[in-house]
């Protein structure tokens, strides 16, 4: 028995290296998702006509800074409009006039909900819902529409006219 361990203290080492990293990274991973963390917050409603590349977990931002996250989205039969509800810190208070836009971090990053307060003195309470939204935009729309037209320029113009002889 003696023999054997010696001959596979290497596999072992190796083995529970193997599972320290692997419990490293989920601790890592569970910490920067914020899962299971309670919820301290408090909910808020959007309606966007566009939110591609938004699901439950998707960031809530403020001038840049992460608040709160997207909980649930749903379709509205009526007027096929995304309705996102998100979770957003119970230390933040933002005015009724508020407004919401599904943004991305760039050319290739993430989407994002960006909130921008508004300058009312009434705050929104919890379930409100904000009016003033954006939907995101679709990025390879417009990079086709700006292909389709590169060439409809308007046409040159011909030769000057010349004067009539007198």
């Amino acid at each position: 028995m003696r023999a054997l361990f010696k001959d596979n203290i290497i596999e072992a080492l190796v083995g529970l290296v193997v599972v320290l990293v692997a419990i490293g990274f989920v601790t890592f991973a569970y910490g920067r998702t914020q899962a299971g963390s309670g919820e301290t917050g408090y909910a808020l409603v959007a309606r966007f006509p566009n939110v591609t590349g938004v699901s439950p977990g998707t960031d809530v931002r403020v001038a840049g800074i992460k608040v709160g996250r997207v909980v649930k989205q749903s379709l509205d039969p009526g007027s096929y409009q995304a309705i996102v509800e998100f979770g957003i810190d119970k230390a933040l208070k933002l005015p009724i006039d508020s407004s919401a836009a599904v943004t991305t971090e760039g050319l290739l990053g993430g989407t994002y909900v960006a909130l921008t307060p508004g300058g009312d003195s009434v705050m929104l309470k919890p379930g409100e819902e904000i009016t003033e939204t954006s939907g995101a935009t679709d990025l390879l729309s417009l990079v086709g529409s700006f292909v389709n037209r590169s060439g409809d320029s308007a046409p040159a113009a011909g030769p000057p006219a010349t004067p009539p002889a007198p």
